[in-house]
């Protein structure tokens, strides 16, 4: 009969009690993984702790593929620094360089200006029409720490979702077979 086929007899067995306790189970795994995720906001102070660079635009410090660690203090942003900010009217965050660090006189707030490092000129084609600096409210944490081609597979799942939900389906079926 082979495996399929023993897993096949093996949903057919399940009975009422075991399916609820595989599906509470299933319920911790998730709602632990948002309680992770939510501790490491509220550590960190940024709103996305751990992004994925998704471009070439950071090598050769950071590629593609590479998962940072951010981290948000209150201290000032200084040149050299690499950050994760968000540009009104794109939802994805980018990975760049601060090149500059611009402080105003009337009101003493720091805004920054950004390039990537493998790119040629600076950031401010990519920032909102008509904007020329980043404001704090902009930056959603520093680079502090990164883990090397791991986020490759955020990218895969991604730009292919059919290996998405191969892999939440197979995810799935082992939760609903499990004997435990």
């Amino acid at each position: 009969m082979g495996w399929i086929g023993e897993q096949i007899e093996s949903i057919k067995s399940i009975q009422i009690r075991q399916l609820i306790t595989q599906a509470v189970s299933l319920g911790m795994i998730v709602t632990s993984a948002l309680i992770i995720w939510k501790g490491l906001m509220c550590v960190t102070g940024s709103e996305s702790p751990v992004v994925v660079v998704l471009s070439g635009s950071m090598e050769p410090g950071f590629k593609r593929g590479d998962i940072l660690f951010l981290h948000m203090s209150k201290d000032p942003i200084r040149a050299g620094e690499i950050v994760v900010f968000n540009v009104d009217g794109r939802e994805i965050p980018i990975v760049h360089r601060v090149i500059k660090v611009h402080e105003r006189e009337d009101t003493g707030e720091v805004d920054v200006l950004t390039k990537g490092d493998n790119n040629f000129g600076d950031d401010r084609l990519l920032y909102a029409h008509g904007q020329l600096w980043l404001q704090r409210h902009h930056i959603m944490g520093r680079a502090v720490g990164f883990l090397p081609y791991v986020g490759w597979v955020t990218i895969i799942m991604t730009e292919k979702p059919i290996i998405k939900y191969i892999l939440i389906g197979a995810l799935g079926l082992l939760v609903i077979t499990s004997k435990e």
